[in-house]
């Protein structure tokens, strides 16, 4: 009995606390966030976005990256300088959106490297409809230059952007540098 009467004090005098810890959280002032360099607005900045496979092959209107790596380099050029990665598939998460590759299609030069020869092909294409399964991403794509006969090694794929904006969710869920004006 006299352990529950002493449970029952007990409660009694913690609730005031207990009640009282919302308000000292709302109240509490957390650190200040960690800043470099001098705090900017989110704004559209024009980037590039550079894919990286193991290999890759073009025809029937498809473009097939195999070994594609998990994340994408993105960066912007002059006066921006900013740059960062995001994983490739929240990249291409976003391809259907409003404003996205999906409505405007971007270019891009896929390079191969020709390991017999230490040369390159590269073929121009509008990319379309991307597909990850695995390391395997497939795009749809209109050929508009050259073609990737011969290359037999790793690939980069380097793809226009217009007007992404920093504060997108790539940016939000990757790493980004962001230098000087």
């Amino acid at each position: 009995m006299n352990r529950i009467r002493f449970l029952a004090v007990l409660a009694a005098a913690a609730l005031p606390i207990v009640a009282s810890l919302p308000a000292i959280a709302q109240t509490a002032s957390p650190g200040a966030p960690k800043v470099i360099g001098q705090p900017q607005q989110p704004r559209v900045v024009p980037s590039m976005i550079v894919l990286n496979a193991k290999g890759a092959k073009l025809g029937g209107g498809k473009l097939v990256l195999d070994g594609v790596s998990p994340n994408a380099i993105i960066f912007a050029d002059r006066p921006v300088r900013s740059a960062g990665h995001a994983l490739t598939a929240h990249l291409l998460e976003e391809w259907s959106g409003n404003d996205s590759f999906a409505k405007t299609p971007p270019n891009a030069t896929v390079s191969v490297l020709m390991k017999a020869k230490a040369a390159v092909v590269d073929a121009v294409v509008v990319l379309k409809s991307p597909k990850l399964e695995g390391y395997k991403l497939t795009f749809d794509v209109d050929v508009l230059e050259g073609d990737l006969a011969g290359g037999d090694g790793a690939v980069s794929v380097f793809m226009d952007i217009i007007n992404l904006p920093i504060a997108r969710r790539t940016s939000h869920r990757g790493a980004w540098y962001h230098g000087a004006n």
